[in-house]
C-alpha cells in the first residue's frame, strides 16, 4: 500500500493549478479567435452576397435573372453576358483611359505627396494637413463648376487629362496623409546622425527617411490608386464619347426602356476585376504597410 505524504501532495498541488491555467488560456484564446471570427463573418457576409449576386447575374440568361423566385446559382452557365460587353462598346479603349487617369493621377500624387508628407511632419504643420484634410472632405460637386469653366477654357475638355487632375483631389490628400504618419513614426537619430555626418535635409530625405517610408508609399499608392479607379463623377462630367472610363462606361449601358441585368452585372465585374487581382497579390504589403504605419 502507497502512502501519499505531505511533500508529495504539497508538490502536485501547483502542477495541477499550473496545468488548469494553461487549458484556461487556450480555451480563452480559442474563444476569442472564434469570436473573432464570427465577427469577420458577420461583416464581411454582406458585402460577399452582393458580390455573389452580381457574379450570379453575369452567368445567366435574362429570362433567369427575371426569374421568380430568383435562381441564385445559374443551372446552365454563359459567358455570353461578357461577349456582349466587349461587343457593344469599346470596354478595352476604356480600361485604357482608366490606366492612364489612375496612374497618372497616382504617381502625381506620389510625387507631390510624399515630400509634402515629410515637410508637414517635420515642420509639425498639421493646420496645413488639416486644410487638406479638408479638401478631401469637400463634395466633389463643389469643383466641378469652376474646374469645367477653366478647362474648357483651356480646351481639354473630352480629353483624360482633366479627369487625371480632377482625382489628385482625391488620391493627394490620401498620401498626405498616410505619410504624415509614416514619417512621424521614424527614428529621428537616424536623420540626425545623416546631418551630422554632412548630409542636408534633402539628401537626408532622400537616403534615410525615404526607404524606411517604403510601406507607407506602398500603401498610399494602392489607396490612392483603388479610389480613382473608383471614381465615377469626374469621369462623367469632363469625359468625351472616346476618352471614358470604366465607371462611366458602365453607367452608360444603362437605358430607359429595360435593365439588362446580365450585361451590366458582366461590365460591372470588368471593372472590379483589376482592384480585386490587385488587392490579392500584394494584400500582404497592404497589411504589413498599415501595421507599420499604426506603431508608435
Amino acid at each position: 500500500m502507497t502512502t501519499i505524504t505531505g511533500s508529495d501532495t504539497g508538490s502536485a498541488a501547483p502542477a495541477r493549478t499550473a496545468t488548469n491555467l494553461r487549458t484556461r488560456r487556450k480555451v480563452r484564446k480559442l474563444l476569442d479567435k472564434a469570436g473573432l471570427a464570427l465577427a469577420v463573418a458577420v461583416l464581411l457576409a454582406p458585402c460577399l452576397f452582393v458580390f455573389f449576386w452580381m457574379l450570379s447575374l453575369s452567368l445567366k440568361y435574362d429570362i433567369d435573372n427575371t426569374a421568380w423566385p430568383p435562381v441564385f446559382i445559374p443551372t446552365q452557365p454563359t459567358l455570353d453576358n461578357f461577349v456582349h460587353v466587349f461587343d457593344e462598346s469599346p470596354m478595352l479603349l476604356y480600361f485604357w483611359n482608366s490606366i492612364q487617369v489612375t496612374g497618372t493621377a497616382t504617381l502625381a500624387a506620389l510625387l507631390l505627396g510624399v515630400p509634402a508628407g515629410y515637410g508637414i511632419a517635420k515642420a509639425r504643420a498639421h493646420g496645413l494637413a488639416a486644410l487638406l484634410l479638408l479638401s478631401r472632405m469637400t463634395p466633389g460637386l463643389s469643383y466641378l463648376i469652376p474646374l469645367f469653366t477653366l478647362f474648357q477654357m483651356m480646351g481639354l475638355i473630352g480629353t483624360v487629362w482633366p479627369i487625371a487632375l480632377t482625382h489628385m483631389v482625391i488620391t493627394l490628400p490620401i498620401v498626405v496623409w498616410i505619410m504624415i504618419g509614416f514619417f512621424e513614426t521614424l527614428p529621428q537619430e537616424l536623420e540626425e546622425a545623416a546631418r551630422i555626418d554632412g548630409a542636408s535635409l534633402w539628401q537626408a530625405f532622400r537616403y534615410i527617411a525615404l526607404p524606411l517610408a517604403r510601406p507607407g508609399i506602398v500603401v498610399g499608392a494602392i489607396l490612392s490608386f483603388i479610389y480613382s479607379w473608383n471614381n465615377f463623377i469626374f469621369g462623367a462630367v469632363f469625359a468625351g464619347r472616346t476618352t471614358r472610363t470604366m465607371p462611366v462606361a458602365v453607367y452608360n449601358m444603362l437605358t430607359f426602356e429595360s435593365f439588362a441585368w446580365g450585361p451590366l452585372a458582366a461590365a460591372a465585374i470588368v471593372v472590379m476585376l483589376p482592384v480585386i487581382l490587385l488587392t490579392i497579390v500584394i494584400q500582404r504589403e497592404i497589411v504589413q504597410g498599415l501595421a507599420a504605419g499604426g506603431v508608435k
